[in-house]
């Protein structure tokens, strides 16, 4: 019988609790209940999404974002969402709920600069949201080594929040009106102090080096441009693009025994690449063959005073879109491929490979990140 007592007691006790709190923080439990109903709907849109079915994904979320809006996190999964279907106002709006309710979610800011600039044209709001990631200070954990530190990803992020800003200062001096080209040799140079400022928290990275040779070569300057391209060539050598803008650059310098080195890089390299097209390899091999005619009519040649073999005298040809060349050819051409044609044109007789190089490398511990 007391045990029956006890119990009485004890639900009685519970039950008055219970009122005593609706009574007086009713609003408080309201909310709880619907935090609980929003993070409900927003993990039923986890794992529609993980099943690949967007449709639910997006009906969830929404239903979860009702009930919670709060939910920072479903706000930034929401964005992606719409990134995905290319509604880039309402990605837009999703990215700024999210950091409306966490100002310091970096991954929000770097998303909704990166639409901003490279899928709805915004440059200046871009390079804001940009701006501010750099301002942000987060706590640094680091715990006993080999456990956890998130000091990498802080720099990391960094690095790319300013790699992305130099698109955008780049993209920004591509886009200007007439009226305004004015305007255009500071924004790239702005765009070559933004990717400067990333190779502190980025070191031996092609994109930052390819895109700051792009720039350079934007705004006349050959020798920081070559220098560049060199660089980036250096570290990812089948990538086609470095090859391809040095010739162009070369032959702008009417160095046409080193461009065409470049361009037979560059064509072997595109028909190997998931990136390029078929159209992009057709339009390479014709700047060869112009390249090739310009060469064999420069004054060197005709005097008979340049006897110097073009690299490895690779032959190829070109047919139903694809470069075919022989085993030797393969083997020269990966010999080659880290080798930049015109180098010894763009560095200074009073420069080194040293200086060249220095800017970046670094603790060769640093890890590559890709952007």
């Amino acid at each position: 019988m007391l045990r029956v007592y006890k119990k009485i007691i004890s639900f009685i006790i519970i039950v008055g609790l219970a009122a005593y709190a609706w009574i007086f923080h009713e609003d408080w439990i309201r909310c709880q209940v619907r935090k609980v109903k929003g993070v409900y709907y927003v993990h039923k849109g986890d794992q529609a999404y993980s099943q690949g079915d967007m449709a639910k994904t997006l009906d969830y979320y929404l239903k979860g974002l009702k009930y919670y809006p709060g939910h920072y996190d479903a706000w930034f999964n929401l964005g992606n969402i719409y990134v995905v279907y290319e509604d880039y106002y309402s990605a837009v709006n999703a990215y700024k709920n999210a950091i409306k309710y966490c100002p310091k979610f970096v991954l929000a800011r770097m998303n909704l600069g990166i639409v901003y600039s490279e899928s709805m044209g915004f440059f200046d709001e871009a390079i804001e949201q940009f701006d501010s990631i750099e301002d942000i200070d987060l706590f640094k954990w680091r715990l006993p080594p080999f456990i956890y530190s998130n000091v990498k990803s802080i720099r990391v992020n960094k690095g790319i929040a300013l790699f992305n800003k130099g698109v955008a200062y780049k993209q920004k001096a591509t886009y200007l009106p007439l009226e305004k080209k004015y305007l255009e040799r500071d924004l790239l140079q702005n765009a070559i102090d933004s990717y400067t400022a990333s190779l502190k928290y980025l070191k031996n990275n092609y994109d930052v080096y390819y895109n700051r040779a792009v720039a350079h070569h934007l705004r006349g300057d050959s020798k920081l441009a070559g220098l560049d391209y060199c660089k980036a060539m250096s570290i990812k050598p089948k990538r086609f693009e470095a090859h391809y803008n040095i010739a162009v650059l070369l032959i702008s310098l009417h160095r046409y025994r080193e461009a065409m080195s470049e361009l037979q890089k560059a064509a072997m390299l595109a028909t190997e690449s998931n990136e390029s097209k078929e159209s992009q390899t057709a339009y390479i091999i014709n700047a060869l063959r112009e390249v090739s005619i310009k060469y064999m009519h420069s004054p060197e040649v005709q005097n008979g005073t340049d006897k110097r073999p073009i690299d490895g005298s690779m032959q190829y040809v070109y047919s139903d879109g694809r470069i075919k060349n022989d085993n030797n050819t393969d083997k020269i051409m990966q010999k080659n491929l880290k080798t930049c044609a015109g180098y010894e044109i763009f560095i200074a007789p009073d420069d080194s490979e040293q200086q060249f190089s220095s800017e970046s490398d670094g603790n060769s511990e640093e890890e590559d990140y890709d952007i």
